[in-house]
């Protein structure tokens, strides 16, 4: 089967695995009460309190099949990654929901353990040939060595990230809509690098960029099928579970391509999450005010009387915006 056909139906079995998984998932959640439980300060969101949270393994099981089929040294790395981040977020959801609170795990020990999953993912990149301490300069400019460097790098990449889209799983729909226009441009980004590894005969980069190309075909795929669910009002949420594990897949898909660089472009809207946030709190610090009525930004948005479909909107058209401007900056020469 050619590659572009194979991609298609990663992507089409991965939208349908989730469309049939999802209600046996939401009916299972609510039998076991895994209820979402709103933060207090977020009143317009009271009457999400008691939603199933978890709702991450119903995009999450196909990119696990995908990654078992293709059972390539990267595909299987980059699998265990995005499972090591998902199961800290699934202790993070269990605690939650156990409890009875929006708080799970401390801070320092959410930190710990994605430092140390990060730690095991850099240390593999700096060990494989395939990658090594190089990272894809834009615009044609080659690539850059980075050395020893490169461990922190990855390891800065992880973190911010995955929280980054932590941050953005703030509405309905809002980091499955996100999420899916990201692993849209990674999956023909990955595509395009696979053909031209292919066109020059390099065997062992052809096949890890042809798994990455396939873990971004089935995550878009079944968060498609997922946000059937999850789109407003939502039936289920994708939790720490879902949000967690989606930034390490996000990341990974950047960083064993070697396109670090091209990541908080094609992931703007991640990125702006995390800076408003940021902002927020150093004004406020500061000057004692505000710069947003609510922060992270899209709640800034639902303050000004903006819809989670219409914030959802704008999102995902910054995304695919922003998408087109990364495979420029790609592909120029």
């Amino acid at each position: 089967m050619k590659p572009g056909i194979l991609l298609l139906v990663y992507f089409l079995l991965s939208a349908v695995c989730a469309l049939v998984v999802a209600p046996f998932a939401v009916r299972a959640l609510r039998r076991l009460k895994a209820g979402q439980t709103v933060l207090g300060y977020v009143t317009q969101h009271e009457h999400k309190t008691g939603t199933p949270t978890m709702g991450g393994i119903i995009f999450l099981l196909p990119a696990v099949i995908v990654c078992a089929v293709e059972t390539t040294a990267f595909s299987l790395v980059a699998l265990a990654v995005t499972l090591g981040f998902a199961v800290l977020g699934f202790l993070d959801d269990f605690i939650k929901i156990k409890f009875h609170r929006n708080l799970g795990l401390k801070a320092y020990q959410k930190i710990i353990g994605q430092l140390g999953i990060s730690a095991i993912a850099a240390y593999f990149c700096f060990a494989s040939p395939e990658i090594g301490t190089s990272v894809m300069l834009p615009l044609g400019g080659g690539e850059g060595n980075m050395s020893w460097g490169i461990i922190p790098f990855v390891i800065l990449v992880y973190v911010a990230t995955t929280n980054s889209v932590n941050l953005t799983d703030g509405l309905d729909g809002l980091a499955a809509t996100t999420s899916a226009g990201y692993f849209l441009v990674f999956a023909v980004l990955t595509f395009l690098m696979f053909s031209d590894a292919e066109s020059a005969g390099d065997g062992a980069r052809t096949e890890q960029l042809f798994s990455l190309a396939a873990l971004s075909a089935s995550l878009l795929g079944g968060l498609l099928g997922y946000l059937v669910f999850n789109a407003n009002p939502a039936s289920v949420m994708m939790g720490d579970t879902g949000s967690l594990g989606l930034g390490a897949a996000a990341a990974t898909v950047a960083v064993f391509s070697r396109s670090e660089l091209l990541l908080p472009v094609a992931g703007i809207m991640f990125v702006w999450s995390s800076i408003s946030v940021i902002m927020q709190v150093l004004v406020f610090k500061t000057a004692k005010r505000r710069v947003f009525l609510m922060a992270p930004f899209h709640h800034h948005l639902e303050m000004k009387g903006w819809s989670e479909t219409r914030i959802c909107a704008l999102y995902l058209v910054l995304t695919l915006i922003a998408g087109a401007l990364t495979l420029i900056l790609a592909r120029a020469v």
